[in-house]
């Protein structure tokens, strides 16, 4: 983590580090799409969950390159050792707490999240939390090409089980989630 400037801003080594992380995850997300209507890139969405963790407070560096690279190693060529090499032990254990295993079908890959949220360290927590808010609100804001309405309140049932196992870790991000949850229940 760095330390703040003395006019209370972040250092210039922060800023870089994170730019470099979202140059990073821009080049290895730099092909994919959302599944919305719209095929919004993809790199919105790490940066979208980074995002999230800014408004919730969080400062350290580490956890908001973790959030921009969540993705990278489930979802493209990047191997865990690149992530290692480039960004250090932290922020590659960091993401390798919140990377899904895509080598096991989908229900199981589900069924561990929900096992393990609540081993996952805080700054997974932190992760994982700004993730399902990000994705959460991208379901209220439309349905993916392909989804049902059962999927989709399917999903949301899933997260619920997901965020249980990771409260406790912030407020605003509990609190945010909670408000789609109360919302959605009532659906469901």
């Amino acid at each position: 983590m760095s330390e703040p400037c003395p006019a209370g801003g972040v250092s210039e080594s922060a800023v870089a580090a994170i730019l470099r992380c979202v140059n990073f995850s821009a080049i290895k997300h730099r092909k994919q799409r959302r599944k919305d209507p719209q095929q919004t890139p993809y790199i919105n969405h790490p940066i979208g969950v980074a995002y999230l963790l800014v408004e919730a407070g969080v400062k350290d560096v580490d956890v908001l390159q973790a959030a921009l690279l969540h993705d990278t190693v489930e979802d493209t060529d990047t191997s865990p050792q690149e992530l290692l090499d480039a960004f250090g032990p932290r922020v590659a254990g960091l993401v390798a707490e919140v990377t899904d295993d895509k080598s096991l079908p989908s229900k199981e890959r589900k069924r561990l999240q929900i096992v393990h949220a609540a081993d996952a360290s805080h700054e997974a927590k932190l992760v994982k939390l700004a993730d399902k808010l990000y994705n959460l609100r991208d379901l209220e804001r439309c349905t993916p090409v392909g989804w049902t309405d059962t999927r989709v309140k399917e999903y949301f049932k899933w997260a619920a089980q997901v965020v249980a196992g990771c409260r406790g870790t912030n407020a605003y991000l509990e609190g945010e989630l909670d408000k789609l949850f109360m919302k959605w229940n009532k659906e469901l």
